[in-house]
């Protein structure tokens, strides 16, 4: 059997495709920082790696860095109120919208009951304590699978925390108010007499003069009267021996010009 020798031919190639410059990605609205190893390893620092390697990005958008965070609210509903509370892991605008809205809303829902009127400025409080750590949360360097979300204005520049200025200007009222009292307790004093006697009236009672007495004895709320009216019940007489006699009343010092003589109260009538 007889072979015969072809020669071999190399077939056309296709055209090659034309050249393309290398990717370069599209910066997002958190560009990676310039040498960042990605979102992997290098944002240890914020206590969002877990155990395979990963950070854990914003559970809102996704962005990192993120960190935990728990902001609370209140809701007073006269007889019955409700505990509110927000809890993960957010960004830095993602955090600071989520304390903005809840904090605007317990400033304006949590005063109504009794007990949400003690519970509300407690609450308030320990949110401020959540936004120092608000604060310190890095602005997002790693976009991520959505935009997030918008702070908005800041709680007292609102219409909710502008109304609710009215409650605290009440609030902080009562709180004043209390160390005042306080002081002008202090200042004025107990009644010298320790009777209870109402001599601060300014009454003042002479010997010969007649008076009434507006309050149930052994109280006294001593008034002058003419002694020809009949609002006049007692003659108003001086003791000569220090004491007096069977029958008769005695005022107390304070109703006297000195404040130290008590006077007799004699009946004018039977």
């Amino acid at each position: 059997m007889a072979f015969r020798h072809v020669p071999w031919e190399r077939p056309e190639l296709p055209t090659p495709p034309p050249s393309y410059p290398p990717y370069q990605p599209v910066p997002g609205p958190h560009p990676q920082l310039p040498g960042s190893p990605g979102p992997y390893g290098r944002y240890g620092q914020y206590g969002g790696v877990t155990a395979g390697g990963p950070v854990a990005g914003c559970q809102v958008c996704g962005a990192v860095p993120a960190m935990p965070v728990t902001i609370r609210g209140h809701q007073g509903m006269v007889v019955i109120m409700r505990f509110l509370r927000r809890q993960g892991v957010f960004c830095h605008p993602c955090a600071l919208a989520l304390f903005r809205d809840m904090q605007a809303d317990t400033l304006i829902a949590g005063w109504w009951g009794p007990l949400s009127v003690i519970i509300t400025p407690f609450t308030l409080l320990a949110n401020l304590s959540a936004l120092s750590g608000i604060r310190r949360i890095p602005v997002p360097v790693a976009a991520g699978w959505r935009p997030p979300l918008d702070p908005g204005r800041p709680v007292f520049r609102r219409p909710a925390g502008i109304l609710a200025l009215i409650p605290l200007a009440v609030l902080g009222l009562l709180v004043a108010a209390v160390p005042v009292l306080l002081v002008i307790g202090l200042v004025t004093g107990p009644d010298e007499s320790g009777t209870g006697g109402s001599g601060s009236t300014g009454v003042t009672l002479t010997p010969g003069s007649c008076a009434r007495n507006d309050d149930p004895w052994p109280e006294q709320d001593l008034r002058s009267a003419d002694c020809g009216s009949p609002d006049a019940r007692y003659r108003v007489v001086d003791p000569a021996s220090g004491s007096c006699a069977s029958g008769d009343h005695v005022a107390y010092p304070e109703y006297s010009a000195d404040g130290a003589t008590s006077f007799c109260l004699r009946p004018l009538r039977g």
